[in-house]
């Protein structure tokens, strides 16, 4: 008696079922993407938006600057290291950094931190300008009497912030935070137009609601900014 031959022929795929899959599978990576992304970025957002109305009402916000003064008096070993400093950059005409046993006397007496900061050279003086956000500081030593003179200017907590959101005289890392922050506010974003598109279908002022967002500041910018 001959066996019947049992022939398996491949399941079908169900397209519409493959499409809602795929679908699913974005939806799953977008909303990781956009909540990690939105967790990175919430805090530098909340500061850069405040930030924003303070800078844009900066001159409605009253400021009163303290400024504080001091004067110390240099030993003379480290003086004559200066003056000699100075002799050299001024007849190299080259740049020439604070002598590290002089940069190590300003932060312990005065707490000024300048090593690694440029320093201006002359035959009668040494200057270092000590910008900060919020504020500024200077250091300038007489190089005949040895005398050291540290100004401090301090402008308050909001002009503080403003210049963190301007990156002014803010330092290499913070200059990496604002890369990073500015990544993280892109793939924010980014993730926020796509789940946008494919939430699109059942939301129809989803578009209308987008352009409107995009053409509010090209309108602006085009009517009123000359």
């Amino acid at each position: 008696m001959r066996s019947a031959a049992v022939t398996s022929t491949p399941h079908a795929v169900d397209p519409a079922r493959a499409k809602q899959k795929r679908r699913a599978w974005w939806l799953k990576q977008l909303h990781t993407w956009h909540w990690i992304s939105a967790a990175v970025s919430l805090i530098g957002m909340l500061l850069f938006s405040v930030t924003g109305i303070t800078l844009n009402h900066a001159a409605d916000i009253p400021t009163k600057p303290v400024v504080a003064r001091t004067q110390a008096v240099l030993p003379e070993p480290l003086l004559a290291e200066l003056q000699a400093t100075a002799k050299r950059a001024v007849d190299d005409g080259a740049a020439a950094a604070m002598p590290d046993a002089a940069a190590a006397w300003f932060a312990e007496t005065l707490d000024v931190r300048v090593a690694g900061q440029a320093v201006e050279w002359s035959a009668d003086e040494v200057y270092v300008s000590l910008p900060r956000p919020g504020g500024d500081a200077w250091i300038n030593v007489d190089l005949a009497t040895g005398t050291v003179e540290r100004e401090t200017t301090d402008r308050g907590v909001i002009s503080y912030l403003n210049d963190l959101h301007k990156g002014r005289h803010a330092g290499f890392a913070w200059s990496v935070f604002l890369d990073v922050f500015a990544v993280a506010c892109l793939l924010f974003s980014l993730t926020g137009l796509w789940l946008l598109h494919l939430h699109s279908k059942g939301r129809r002022l989803t578009w209308p609601l987008v352009g409107f967002g995009m053409l509010v500041p090209v309108v602006v910018a085009i009517i009123f900014i000359h």
